[in-house]
């Protein structure tokens, strides 16, 4: 996998551990329930799913060998 597609993994592991914790009135991710509320949690976990979503993650071997095909076509960097 590529960098970008590891921060978006993370990014996204982080908001759905983060929700969870919430859901269960565990102690979230510092910082999250208090400054933002649990609104903005949501918000938080919905784009960093969306973002994960949308972008070409190219994880499986199929995957992997169209972002071969698409570098050797110069179609992508």
């Amino acid at each position: 996998m590529d960098k970008a597609t590891w921060v978006r993994t993370i990014v996204l592991l982080l908001a759905l551990i983060n929700q969870f914790l919430i859901a269960f009135n565990l102690h979230p991710i510092p910082g999250s329930q208090e400054r933002w509320g649990e609104v903005i949690s949501l918000l938080f976990t919905a784009v960093a799913s969306g973002w994960a979503w949308f972008k070409n993650n190219y994880v499986t071997v199929k995957g992997k060998q169209q972002q071969q095909v698409l570098k050797q076509s110069k179609l992508i960097s």
